[in-house]
């Protein structure tokens, strides 16, 4: 059945973005790659606010970023991100244990005021505004990482890190 195809999907990176999210380093939590660039701390609490964006998917028939408190301040420990990404997480889990397929094929809309940035079915918004989203970021994390020499955990197969026999 399709919806047991995305909850899997969304289970999946869930679990894959917290098993990096656990590598991270307090002491680094401010550090950039560049000028340009988020924070460590800033680009895992964006992480966690993705989280939050998918639990809106399915609360409410859109979601206006207008309306979306500015960039929040970026989280400082790992405990803290872990936290409040197990919080996030937990709510999401649930959401999707409660769709129907009827749900996920109903529209959903991403907004900035009166300018429509996407409207899709929600299985798709989850898909692209949430999961994918989550993925790119999730992926300059491990970037972060290789150039902090932190080791990089594989999440879709071993990584250069990962011992393999």
């Amino acid at each position: 059945m399709a919806i047991d195809l995305i909850i899997g999907d969304a289970k999946h990176e869930l679990a894959s973005t917290r098993r990096i999210l656990e590598r991270l380093p307090d002491e680094h939590m401010e550090w950039r790659p560049h000028t340009k660039s988020m924070t460590l701390g800033g680009l895992t609490t964006h992480l966690i606010n993705l989280v939050n964006w998918q639990v809106a998917i399915f609360v409410g028939p859109e979601l206006d970023l207008a309306t979306v408190p500015p960039r929040r301040e970026a989280l400082t420990s790992r405990a803290d991100v872990l936290n409040e990404f197990d919080e996030n997480a937990a709510k999401l889990e649930k959401l999707l244990s409660e769709c129907s397929e009827e749900m996920l094929g109903e529209e959903w809309t991403l907004r900035s005021g009166d300018y429509v940035i996407l409207q899709r079915p929600r299985a798709i918004a989850l898909r692209t505004f949430g999961l994918s989203h989550m993925i790119h970021h999730r992926a300059q994390l491990g970037v972060y990482f290789r150039l902090l020499d932190i080791p990089v955990p594989g999440l879709y197969g071993p990584s250069a890190d990962d011992s393999v026999n």
